[in-house]
């Protein structure tokens, strides 16, 4: 899993990071019951403070995407790689409607990326 943090970005840095983890889980870089990094050597590697590596995992936790263990460290629940499967099956349904509509390729991937940004 590889992370890449902005320190220019207006993200915080302790979201950027659970964005990181969120997108690695969708896809399928990181496994449910596979440990993340300990915070100490990711805060480590990141040039980060521990505290915002752990308030990135304290988030993920509190959307119930990690499991916070003493002794294990952070654990991916299975819930985090369900989230690709729901965002495909969202998708399809998106197309399926634009379908009906008569909207071209280009006319559904450019409301995409309208509402995207």
């Amino acid at each position: 899993m590889l992370i890449r943090m902005d320190p220019n970005s207006s993200e915080p840095l302790f979201a950027q990071l659970a964005a990181a983890v969120r997108g690695a889980a969708a896809r399928g870089e990181v496994r449910a019951g596979e440990r993340l990094p300990g915070a100490r050597d990711l805060a480590d590697s990141l040039g980060l403070n521990v505290h915002t590596v752990l308030r990135g995992y304290q988030q993920l936790r509190d959307e119930g995407l990690v499991e916070l263990r003493r002794g294990r460290g952070a654990v991916l629940t299975t819930q985090a790689s369900d989230g690709l499967a729901a965002l495909r099956e969202a998708v399809t349904e998106v197309a399926s409607q634009a379908r009906r509509l008569g909207l071209t390729t280009d006319e559904l991937v450019d409301l995409i990326r309208t509402e995207y940004q």
